[in-house]
C-alpha cells in the first residue's frame, strides 16, 4: 500500500493570519471552524495546513511554491500579491517575458510567480 500527502504543513507565528494570506492568494476559504488565536488553521481544498510554532522562519525554504496566475498576467498576480502583503525578494523577470519573481509572504516564506499558461503560449 502507499501513503498519499493529506496535508503540506506550514510552521508559523500566527496560523490563522498567514492562512488568510494564502486563502486570499488561492481565493479558497479557510475551514470554517478556523478563529484567531487557534494554534492551527487549514485550507482544506489546498491541503495546506498552518501550525503554530514557537521558533522563527531562519533560514531560506527548501521548499516552496510555484503559482502560475489563471486570469491575469504574472506581472498583474505580483502586484495583487504585493497589494495582499506580499514582499519581492528577487526579480527573476526578464525583458523577453521570460523568468519569475520570488516573493515572500507576511511571514518570510519565499515562493515564486511564474507566467500564466496563456503569456507561455499554452492551452
Amino acid at each position: 500500500m502507499t501513503s498519499t500527502i493529506r496535508h503540506v504543513t506550514i510552521d508559523c507565528a500566527d496560523p490563522y493570519e498567514l492562512a488568510g494570506f494564502w486563502s486570499r492568494v488561492l481565493d479558497l476559504p479557510l475551514h470554517e471552524d478556523d478563529k484567531p488565536g487557534d494554534p492551527a488553521a487549514i485550507i482544506e481544498d489546498a491541503h495546506l495546513l498552518f501550525i503554530a510554532v514557537p521558533d522563527t522562519k531562519s533560514v531560506k525554504n527548501r521548499l516552496h511554491f510555484d503559482l502560475q496566475p489563471q486570469d491575469r498576467t504574472r506581472d498583474e498576480e505580483v502586484q495583487r500579491l504585493l497589494g495582499l502583503g506580499a514582499t519581492l525578494v528577487a526579480d527573476r523577470r526578464n525583458p523577453d517575458g521570460t523568468g519569475w519573481a520570488v516573493m515572500a509572504d507576511p511571514e518570510g516564506n519565499e515562493f515564486c510567480v511564474e507566467r500564466s499558461a496563456a503569456e507561455r503560449g499554452e492551452g
